[in-house]
């Protein structure tokens, strides 16, 4: 199965083994990708990477080594794909971006835990983090988690120092997997 890092097992927690390498080297395309935004003349707060499972731990992870405040990040049934010894790699500017986390109770791929880990963990580097948790949610994308998320990523909010999004993006237009990178 095509996979943006490899994952050693199952149930994914806190404290799965993680291959960085891999990792890295996905993190390194996503960078690519949201550059080519900006160098398409997209204000990096008007850049927004979005990813399910997997996708949202590449999601995060990329967000999180970016050397650029953007402007959100959404992680849904996501978890951490690094030890908290990337903590040190984290870009100051990287802390000022937002994240929405989305989680399910009823996920048994990737537990709430790790949910709640990833989101204490981004909560102690000072940064953002909205956990939005569904009791009945499995590990699959809804469509009330897309118009949660739209929401959110649309709210203008000075304490979040985020300006309101209007992307222009419609809901067809949206990644049900993997991750997505939206600009205005």
């Amino acid at each position: 199965m095509p996979s943006w890092f490899d994952i050693h097992d199952t149930p994914i927690t806190s404290k799965s083994v993680r291959g960085e390498e891999d990792l890295l080297r996905s993190v390194q395309g996503v960078h690519a990708m949201i550059d080519r935004e900006i160098s398409a003349g997209t204000s990096p707060e008007d850049v927004f990477v979005f990813g399910l499972s997997q996708g949202g731990a590449l999601s995060i992870a990329s967000v999180l080594l970016y050397p650029k405040t953007l402007g959100g990040c959404a992680v849904f049934s996501g978890f951490l794909p690094f030890a908290s010894s990337f903590r040190s790699r984290v870009t100051a500017e990287a802390k000022k971006t937002p994240v929405l986390w989305i989680h399910g109770r009823a996920d048994f791929l990737v537990p709430i835990e790790a949910g709640q880990d990833g989101t204490k963990f981004l909560r102690g580097l000072g940064m953002s983090c909205e956990f939005k948790v569904y009791d009945e949610l499995g590990h699959e994308l809804a469509p009330y988690e897309l118009e949660y998320c739209e929401r959110w990523a649309g709210k203008g909010s000075s304490e979040q120092g985020r300006k309101g999004v209007d992307r222009g993006v419609s809901r067809s237009n949206y990644s049900c997997c993997g991750f997505s990178i939206f600009s205005r």
